[in-house]
Parts: structure tokens; C-alpha cells; sequence
């Protein structure tokens, strides 16, 4: 049974820093392209960040760049989602998803569709 488990996310303030992580069991993690997504109140869900199998290619939505940052332990099965500078509109619910590898093309990895399994998600708050 696949499962990927977010840590804790919280309330912080703007521009402060919080980590995300994502712990994945009963799957081969290596095989894998791992995603960040979000969904703000309201709001559909929305790409974050992927990172490719080796952790050598990531790839953000345009509003994260030069803030957040995506790696990957594949020792630990773990994701990680470091996020500095918060925003106000970061706020939202944070979920990991795993893609199982297909190359890495932006067209497919912020195509949530594609991701097989899906973590619970986390709230993130960003308060101004």
C-alpha cells in the first residue's frame, strides 16, 4: 500500500520560512518524479515544484522561483519543499504527489493528472 505522508505545516508570518516533507512507503521512491501542489480557499489546485528521480532537474511555477526550493533524500524516501520569503497568497493546503518517471517535461510534471498517488495534504497560513 503506497502512502505519502505530509509533515505538519502551520501558521507563519510574511516572509518568514517553513519546511515541508514528505515521507513515502510501498513504493520504489527512485522511480518516481515527486511534485509539490497547492489549492488555495476557493481556488483549483495549482503546480508548486517537481523534482526528477535523482533529484538532478526541478522545476517551479513561475510565483515560487528564487523562493522555494525542492530536493529529495532518495535514501529517506523523503521530499523535501523548503519555502522562504512567504507570501500571503502561499497560504493554501500542500500536498506531495508521485509521478512514475516519463522524462521530465514541464507540460507533463505540472499536469497533476499524471501523478499516481497522493499525500493527505498540509495547511500552510501566511499571515501579512
Amino acid at each position: 500500500q503506497v502512502q505519502l505522508v505530509e509533515s505538519a505545516g502551520g501558521l507563519v508570518q510574511a516572509g518568514g520560512s517553513l519546511r515541508l516533507s514528505c515521507a513515502a512507503s510501498g513504493l520504489t521512491f527512485s522511480s518516481y518524479t515527486m511534485g509539490w501542489f497547492r489549492q488555495a480557499p476557493e481556488k483549483g489546485r495549482e503546480f508548486v515544484a517537481a523534482v526528477s528521480w535523482n533529484g538532478d532537474n526541478t522545476a517551479y511555477t513561475d510565483s515560487v522561483e528564487g523562493r522555494f526550493t525542492i530536493s529529495r533524500d532518495n535514501v529517506k524516501n523523503t521530499v523535501y519543499l523548503q519555502m522562504n520569503s512567504l507570501k500571503p497568497e502561499d497560504t493554501g493546503v500542500y500536498f506531495c504527489a508521485a509521478k512514475l518517471n516519463g522524462g521530465f517535461l514541464v507540460r507533463t510534471i505540472k499536469n497533476g493528472r499524471l501523478y499516481a498517488y497522493w499525500g493527505q495534504g498540509t495547511q500552510v497560513t501566511v499571515s501579512s
